[in-house]
């Protein structure tokens, strides 16, 4: 038989919950003073544990401090069961859900450092998380003295049908870890498929994957449908890319000429202008003797996909107004077409206006009625 509870033992129990109240309260300080230190460091894993430790050493110190109350105070056998189980069971959920936290946040750190982006592939992320909580799910339901062997047997049988119920869903969901382990698609690259669709990747998750288009519009597509596409990456195996700009001067023009004058251009743009390369090797390639023109293809160097535009326009301008400086000519095209008239060819330019043919006498004559013979 139990003793009956006495003002000392309130006193000891009291104590012994204040002393985990005040715990928690210096663990939480210190906690945050490591999470400034942490933040000055260039490894983003270290904010993560130190995270997750301002939430786990509080809520420990709490329940220690209320299991050393309980442990004080005369209680029966069975309520200090029960409350050494709720405790524990606290204790579990807590830790459960900070390891999820910890594994979750180092494995987005390891996803952004190798796409060297500020997105995340979230597909990795969230199995991850649920793997960490249903693990601690069983460890609670073992320590309450409930057996999972039936569980884990009633979930294998329930898995299958699942799976036969839930085909297109798993075939994204594995669509989507197939992309990701072969690193062909990243968050962050720019791609463009083969059905029309093209952007910045922003995400990867289970079902789908979230890309981003230069008006800033998002396009969802499907994992399953994004493995099976056709698909070309503007950031694979590197960012830098080389665009083409077609243009054409007169045969009147000195081409060692030209040639000087817009590789000179092309420097010009490589050195000056943001988001083009400042390394690249001006090229420029004469091609074609076309109607009116000498056509060559000038090859510029671009930072990532998305800074061609802006090349291409300043080259475009310079390019025109130091042709014009130097006496440069850019034919526009003409063409000139010949007429048939009155069995003559005469030539005329097509922008002058062509003369309008009559119109030919379309009717039927009229015949005059013969008298039939007698």
């Amino acid at each position: 038989m139990n003793r009956a509870v006495t003002m000392h033992d309130l006193v000891v129990a009291g104590i012994a919950l204040a002393a985990g109240v005040l715990a928690a309260f210096l663990l939480r300080m210190l906690t945050r003073w490591l999470a400034r230190h942490a933040k000055r460091t260039r490894w983003e894993g270290d904010d993560v544990l130190v995270g997750a430790l301002r939430t786990l050493l509080p809520w420990a110190a709490i329940a220690g401090g209320a299991a050393s109350a309980a442990a004080v105070l005369p209680l029966t056998a069975t309520v200090q069961r029960h409350t050494n189980q709720v405790l524990t069971v606290l204790l579990i959920f807590v830790a459960t859900v900070t390891a999820a936290r910890v594994v979750a946040g180092l494995v987005q750190t390891v996803t952004q450092s190798r796409s060297g982006v500020a997105g995340s592939a979230t597909i990795f992320v969230n199995i991850t998380r649920i793997l960490v909580l249903a693990i601690g799910f069983l460890v609670v339901l073992q320590t309450l003295g409930i057996s999972i062997a039936p569980l884990l047997t009633a979930l294998g049988v329930g898995g299958l049908a699942v799976a036969l119920a839930l085909q297109d869903t798993l075939a994204n969901l594995f669509a989507g870890i197939h992309i990701l382990a072969s690193k062909t698609v990243q968050p962050g690259d720019y791609i463009r498929l083969s059905s029309g669709e093209e952007g910045y990747v922003e995400d990867i998750n289970w079902r789908q994957t979230t890309v981003r288009n230069l008006s800033n519009n998002l396009v969802v597509i499907p994992n399953g449908q994004l493995a099976k596409a056709n698909m070309t990456n503007y950031m694979r195996p590197e960012h830098r890319l080389t665009i083409l700009v077609q243009a054409g001067v007169g045969y009147d023009s000195d081409l060692e000429h030209v040639e000087r004058v817009t590789t000179e251009v092309v420097t010009e743009v490589m050195t000056e202008i943001t988001g083009a390369v400042p390394d690249h090797e001006p090229a420029i390639r004469f091609h074609t003797f076309g109607d009116s023109r000498i056509g060559f293809t000038v090859i510029l160097g671009v930072g990532e996909f998305s800074d061609q535009y802006r090349i291409k326009h300043e080259f475009i301008k310079r390019l025109h107004r130091r042709y014009r400086e130097e006496g440069i000519r850019i034919p526009a095209p003409t063409r000139t077409v010949a007429l048939h008239q009155d069995g003559t060819l005469l030539p005329a330019a097509v922008d002058q206006p062509l003369p309008v043919p009559r119109p030919q006498d379309t009717r039927i004559p009229h015949q005059r009625e013969e008298p039939a013979p007698q």
